[in-house]
C-alpha cells in the first residue's frame, strides 16, 4: 500500500510504501470495541469504599425496649435504614483490570490505523522538528491539513518541543509512536504521523513478517522442516549399523574338548 508524504504546507512531496499488515487490514470492529473497554477499565483505580454498619461510629446499645412501645423493634443506631448509619451493599475496593492477549491488542490497533488510512483521516508529514515550542506554527500546520476537529500528533521519537506546543492547543494531543493505543486513536478524529513514526509503527506492530522483509531476510514458515537428502540418510544408517559390536565368542563345550583330545591322541 502507498501513502502520500506531505510537507508542512500540506503539499505532496512523494509517496512511500507502507506495510499492509499495519495500514491495510480489514477492521475488526468488535475487537476494537473490546480493546477500548479494556483500556478504559484499566484506567479505573477502584479505590471507592463505603462504610458498613460495623465500621461507622455509634453506640451498640439497643435504642429502646423491644416490646410495649407500639413501635417496630429496632436494634443498633448504626443500621443502614437510619440516618448516619452504615451503607448496605455499598462499593468496596476492587480491581477493574482486564487483560487482553497480545495478538488481540495488536489486531485492534492495526484495525484502527487501517480504518484511518482508508477514510482519509491519516496524514503523513515529512518531519516535525522544532528547536523550541511554537504553538502558532503547529496550529497553522494543522489548519493546512484541514484538521478542524480533534487531532492526535505522533512522532517517531519523544520531542519536548512538539509536546509543549500540542499541550497549548485544545483537543490536540501528542504521543510518541511506541505509545500509540486504541483509546487515544478513537478519541481523536484526525491522525498526523511523521514518516519516522510510520516506520516505528511498522517495526512494533508489523510482526516478524514485516521486520524480516524490511531487513531483506527471506520469509521462513514456522512449519517448514529441514529435508535430509536420501544419500546422507542412507550413509548414516550404514554407519550406525557398522558400529554395532559383534557378540563375544562362546567357550566350547566340555564334550567337544574330550573328543578333540581323543582324536589327537590317536
Amino acid at each position: 500500500m502507498k501513502l502520500d508524504v506531505l510537507d508542512r504546507e500540506a503539499k505532496k512531496v512523494r509517496s512511500i510504501d507502507v506495510d499492509d499488515l499495519v495500514f491495510a487490514v480489514k477492521p475488526h470492529r468488535s475487537l476494537v470495541h473490546q480493546a477500548m473497554l479494556a483500556q478504559r477499565a484499566n484506567l479505573h483505580r477502584g479505590t471507592h469504599k463505603t462504610k458498613s454498619r460495623g465500621e461507622v461510629r455509634g453506640s451498640t446499645r439497643k435504642l429502646f425496649r423491644q416490646k410495649g412501645t407500639g413501635r417496630a423493634r429496632a436494634g443498633s443506631i448504626r443500621s443502614p435504614i437510619r440516618r448516619g448509619g452504615g451503607v448496605a451493599f455499598g462499593p468496596r475496593p476492587r480491581s477493574y483490570h482486564q487483560d487482553l492477549p497480545k495478538r488481540m491488542r495488536r489486531l485492534a490497533l492495526r484495525s484502527v490505523l487501517s480504518a484511518k488510512a482508508a477514510n482519509g483521516t491519516l496524514r503523513i508529514v515529512e518531519s516535525l522538528e522544532m528547536d523550541a515550542p511554537k504553538t502558532k506554527e503547529l496550529r497553522s500546520m494543522l489548519d493546512a491539513f484541514e484538521f478542524d476537529r480533534s487531532a492526535l500528533v505522533v512522532t517517531g521519537q519523544p520531542s519536548v518541543a512538539v509536546k509543549k506546543s500540542a499541550n497549548n492547543l485544545e483537543k490536540v494531543k501528542w504521543l510518541p509512536a511506541a505509545y500509540l493505543n486504541v483509546l487515544d486513536l478513537l478519541s481523536h478524529r484526525s491522525l498526523l504521523m511523521t514518516e519516522d513514526a510510520v516506520r516505528v509503527a511498522e517495526a512494533v506492530w508489523g510482526g516478524e513478517r514485516a521486520t524480516s522483509r524490511r531487513a531483506g531476510i527471506p520469509e521462513v514458515k514456522a512449519s517448514a522442516r529441514v529435508k535430509v537428502p536420501a544419500k546422507v540418510k542412507a550413509s548414516a544408517e550404514v554407519k550406525a549399523s557398522a558400529e554395532v559390536k559383534a557378540p563375544a565368542k562362546t567357550a566350547p563345550a566340555k564334550g567337544a574338548k574330550d573328543k578333540a583330545g581323543e582324536k589327537t591322541d590317536g
